[in-house]
């Protein structure tokens, strides 16, 4: 535990350079005197730690100190292979930074873990875009990707509907979901989201932004995403569904939140072990074609529509089933 926190310490200090005691404690999650002690243990231990006294000083590397990556396990030098996402990199014209990167820690680590990559490779393999989409990254998404390194200011033309609109966004992020590229960006004092396979024109600007440093793509994406689902979700069907049921359904539903909210609602199994639950869904259309899948193991009890509907799907499915294919008698049916 010691060991790996002292590793830590050594690597923040490279990275930044110069960190005071509160600085480093915050980091490490431990007390200042903690970290008093392990600077005293580095510096016995060879490594060039000074302080630098005043307001403005703190801890840092002397003479430009490097560690090399002595100190990493099999598992992590693995992950950190793992971690890197080749193909989608490719895609924001980042592929010869990748792997420089990848060869630069190669070199760093010790000769008993230079095979993590071939390892990794061998067992590991990353195809982020879903079937039946063309393969190959949007065409201005490496525009969009230097924009967003640098934060430059763009004009984005985007093909919206049947017309062609134009705005200017200071581009914050992008999202790679499902083999999608989407482009988050601030429109005056709104935040948009933009399909890069959608966007007609880029020009990037010599213009640059204040990235509001508060902002977080990753909880703004998930918040954004739950609300179009839930958007979606505007009809409501009520189904009794027997345990085999219950369980298939988790498949079946649009979003784990539906299932989730559906089964918190929900009073217990009856006598007979089903369940009544009261489920969002985008459409009795939709709904139809996800629970005709689970059979005899739903019912619907509302809307009637869905249910009469339902109810004609068993009646046709028991006639096609009640006599034997041509050609064959009922013995062998059975």
């Amino acid at each position: 535990m010691r060991a790996a926190r002292l590793i830590s310490l050594v690597l923040l200090l490279q990275a930044r350079e110069t960190m005071t005691a509160a600085e480093l404690a915050r980091e490490l999650e431990v007390s200042e005197r903690t970290v008093y002690r392990d600077v005293m243990a580095l510096s016995a231990a060879g490594v060039p730690v000074y302080a630098d006294r005043g307001r403005a000083g703190g801890y840092r590397l002397v003479g430009g100190y490097r560690t090399r990556l002595t100190g990493l396990t099999r598992d992590e030098a693995e992950a950190l292979f793992l971690a890197g996402l080749r193909g989608p990199a490719g895609d924001m014209g980042l592929a010869d930074a990748v792997a420089s990167a990848e060869l630069k820690v190669l070199a760093a680590l010790p000769p008993a873990l230079r095979d993590a990559p071939a390892r990794t490779g061998q067992r590991f393999h990353l195809d982020v875009p879903g079937w039946f989409r063309e393969v190959g990254p949007p065409t201005w998404l490496t525009e969009l990707a230097g924009a967003v390194w640098r934060d430059r200011v763009v004009e984005l033309r985007y093909r919206r509907g049947d017309r062609e609109v134009t705005r200017t966004v200071r581009p914050y992020g992008l999202v790679l979901k499902n083999g999608v590229w989407y482009l988050v960006g601030r429109v005056g004092d709104d935040t948009r989201t933009y399909r890069v396979d959608r966007v007609t024109g880029v020009e990037v600007g010599a213009e640059t932004f204040d990235r509001d440093e508060g902002f977080d793509l990753a909880g703004y994406w998930r918040e954004q995403a739950e609300a179009f689902l839930r958007d979606m979700l505007r009809a409501r069907v009520t189904v009794r569904l027997s345990p085999a049921g219950l369980r298939q359904l988790r498949h079946l539903v649009d979003a784990p939140f539906v299932y989730d909210e559906a089964l918190a609602a929900a009073d217990g199994p009856d006598g007979q072990g089903r369940m009544v639950l009261r489920l969002p869904v985008e459409s009795a259309d939709v709904a139809y074609q996800q629970l005709l899948g689970l059979g005899p193991e739903v019912e619907v009890l509302d809307p009637p529509e869905l249910r009469a509907r339902l109810a004609d799907a068993a009646r046709r499915s028991a006639t096609l089933y009640a006599t034997p294919p041509a050609g064959q008698d009922a013995s062998a049916q059975r």
